[in-house]
């Protein structure tokens, strides 16, 4: 589909999505590695699906990320750019998601990472008063 043809959609009653604050402490590991910890993560409830956690790209090791050309289109949120995880011999194809020119409506999640739970090892939330 050519970039002119492709529909822009805005949320609204009919689709909702939010974009929140994670208020909690986020650790995503994979092959005993730590791939991001992050105080600053967003939660992202859209429509009936489960709630996703964008990461700061900036709280992600991104040496362990590998871009690939795997690619997809979101009507409400623009283009989404792949990464495989890869460490200690253990790779996990297209595991991690950013939508790096985001549309407009979606701005605040540009410069995160989303982690399909079922690739990685655990993604954990911990909130404030666990952390202690």
């Amino acid at each position: 589909m050519s970039e002119a043809a492709k529909p822009i959609k805005t949320p609204g009653p009919d689709h909702p999505i939010a974009v929140t604050r994670n208020p909690n402490h986020v650790v995503v590991t994979f092959a005993g590695h730590v791939v991001a910890d992050t105080r600053a993560a967003l939660t992202l409830k859209e429509a009936s699906y489960p709630a996703v956690l964008y990461i700061p790209r900036k709280d992600a090791d991104m040496a362990l990320l590998r871009r690939t050309e795997h690619a997809t289109y979101c009507p409400y949120k623009g283009d989404a750019s792949y990464f495989t995880l890869a460490a200690d011999g253990r790779e996990a194809a297209n595991a991690v998601w950013t939508y790096e020119h985001p549309h407009p409506a979606m701005a605040a999640i540009k410069d995160y990472l989303a982690f399909y739970p079922d690739r990685v090892d655990a993604i954990e939330e911990r909130s404030a008063a666990e952390a202690r």
